[in-house]
């Protein structure tokens, strides 16, 4: 039965920070302390990797720091920059392509990065703030204003900052709040896990 305590309509008991998640549009006019950057980053650094490489890495920008935030806003995409000019944090993430230990590349560095994102947004969530996660970005501009060494991919962006919960003030903003909340919605585990042959859904989550 889904949850009407939370924000996402989950079907099974979760943690908190899972079923509380969202990514916003508006973020309020408040500086994220310090402390809770450090702590979203320590979330990260906590994740599991293959072979412990922890293969990522994330360039960061307050929203008080102008200057290097503002170089931060070039790099996205311009349908982000207008919205995500609001978050307390931007952060751009970067992979290692190639294993420290013994130089071969690493398939599943993107996977660990993910791992490492879902654990920020999650710690993120349990503190009061909230992130948005963007593909949107120009890769080229960002090797370029960051000085990327060989070897290390730029991949994507990452919004942090107090939801502003206040009623739309223009009709930007009531679009943004409308994509906010829309219907939250995932697919059935049936569609996703599978026994025996790919697309067989389990017995045990029909």
């Amino acid at each position: 039965m889904a949850s009407s305590e939370t924000r996402n309509p989950v079907d099974l008991p979760v943690l908190s920070a899972i079923a509380n998640r969202w990514s916003p549009y508006r973020f309020a006019d408040q500086a994220v302390e310090d402390e809770k950057i450090r702590r979203v980053l320590e979330a990260a650094r906590w994740a599991a990797s293959s072979f412990n490489d922890q293969p990522w890495y994330f360039i960061v920008a307050r929203r008080r720091d102008e200057p290097e935030f503002q170089t931060m806003l070039e790099c996205l995409m311009e349908a982000n920059q207008a919205w995500a000019s609001r978050a307390g944090v931007l952060m751009l993430t970067c992979i290692r392509t190639t294993f420290q230990y013994n130089g071969k590349p690493n398939r599943v560095a993107l996977h660990d990065l993910g791992q490492a994102a879902g654990y920020l947004a999650l710690q993120a969530t349990e503190m009061g703030l909230q992130v948005h996660q963007m593909a949107g970005i120009n890769l080229s501009v960002v090797r370029q204003k960051y000085e990327l060494p060989e070897g290390v991919e730029p991949q994507t962006a990452i919004a942090i900052g107090y939801p502003d919960t206040s009623a739309p003030a223009d009709e930007q903003n009531q679009q943004w709040a409308d994509r906010e909340n829309g219907a939250r919605k995932r697919n059935p585990l049936s569609a996703q896990v599978f026994t025996g042959k790919f697309g067989q859904s389990s017995p045990f989550v029909d």
